[in-house]
């Protein structure tokens, strides 16, 4: 262990002198359930498990911090009595590592937690409050196109949907294998998404070109974009503490090809990046550490992104602040398939 490890840090990284560079932002929320529970502890896990990845990146071809100033916040737990009240008390906070200076990386809590971090993304620069240009590229092992589960719009099961009423002009997925008739029939009818489905790029013998066709997708996108890892997208061997682990999913290989092919795009300004859905496993640390893995790999593709020139800090010309009733009167749209 490295002399300068400080305990409670994200990969045991001293916070260092100057603004931040990269914010590691855990977010204990967890409100919609439906299976397994353990969410809202799944960040504190991650960053505690990070502790035993490695600094090295290959593609890098240095060790973290790599001259930058990577910040572990504090873990942000809601504090108003409901779910709506607290998405707009989220979405408030996250709202602030919106102002182009930084790359933050969410750290969950359930998928919910999309949203609103969707809503506060209208403050970056890149954005510039039209969230119509921004793309959001999601591996999960669930489309999250639900209308409501439960009776409840904002369900974990929802949040791709709510995602797209917010504004989100573009929803990208990948590792689909557990979703709806109401989802599939969204899936063909709506046109701002496109989903590669696992039994497509996992097959044994056809899959191969599938994927190579997720990639090129995520090499033909332009302008910014949002990375969501759902890591049940990963097969539930990877992740089996997970809330919602599926069998068939994608290898750990497949995710890296992913953050590395989305992050080398020139033509795309990857804007922030949420891991999500851990649940911290008892008897190994299996699940917290792979996710503690991928995130240092976006980290990573990031820092990589910013050497060679395709991310630059930017200063924010939206002054409005954050609506803090925004989710409180948010109605959501009905899908459609036609």
């Amino acid at each position: 262990m490295s002399e300068d490890f400080e305990e409670g840090a994200f990969l045991g990284l001293p916070r260092g002198d100057g603004p931040a560079d990269v914010a590691v932002v855990p977010l204990a929320y967890e409100l919609t359930t439906s299976y397994g529970t353990g969410a809202c502890d799944g960040p504190q896990a991650c960053v505690e498990a990070s502790a035993q990845v490695e600094l090295y990146d290959d593609r890098l071809g240095d060790d973290l911090p790599a001259g930058l100033v990577i910040s572990t916040e504090p873990v942000w737990e809601g504090t108003t009595p409901t779910l709506r009240a607290q998405l707009d008390e989220l979405a408030a906070y996250v709202a602030s590592f919106y102002n182009g200076d930084l790359f933050p990386l969410f750290l969950g809590g359930e998928h919910g937690i999309l949203p609103p971090i969707m809503h506060a993304a209208r403050h970056h620069p890149s954005v510039n409050g039209d969230l119509s240009t921004l793309t959001v590229v999601q591996l999960d092992a669930h489309a999250d196109l639900r209308s409501s589960l439960d009776d409840e719009v904002f369900s974990h099961a929802c949040a791709a949907s709510r995602s797209l009423d917010v504004g989100v002009g573009q929803l990208l997925q990948a590792g689909i294998r557990a979703y709806s008739l109401e989802e599939a029939e969204r899936i063909q009818g709506d046109k701002r998404i496109m989903t590669f489905f696992a039994r497509d790029t996992q097959h044994p013998h056809t899959g191969r070109a599938a994927w190579q066709a997720w990639l090129d997708q995520l090499s033909s996108l332009t302008g910014p974009v949002h990375f969501t890892l759902d890591i049940d997208g990963l097969d539930g061997a990877l992740v089996p503490a997970t809330g919602t682990p599926v069998p068939g999913g994608l290898s750990y290989w497949q995710a890296v090809e992913t953050i590395e092919t989305l992050f080398a795009n020139p033509n795309v300004v990857v804007i922030s990046a949420d891991v999500n859905e851990i649940v911290a496993q008892d008897d190994t640390p299996l699940t917290q550490f792979t996710a503690a893995a991928l995130a240092t790999k976006i980290i990573a593709s990031h820092v990589l992104a910013r050497r060679e020139g395709r991310w630059a800090p930017r200063s924010s010309s939206l002054t409005q602040p954050p609506d803090e009733t925004f989710f409180q009167r948010f109605e959501a749209s009905v899908p459609s398939a036609s």
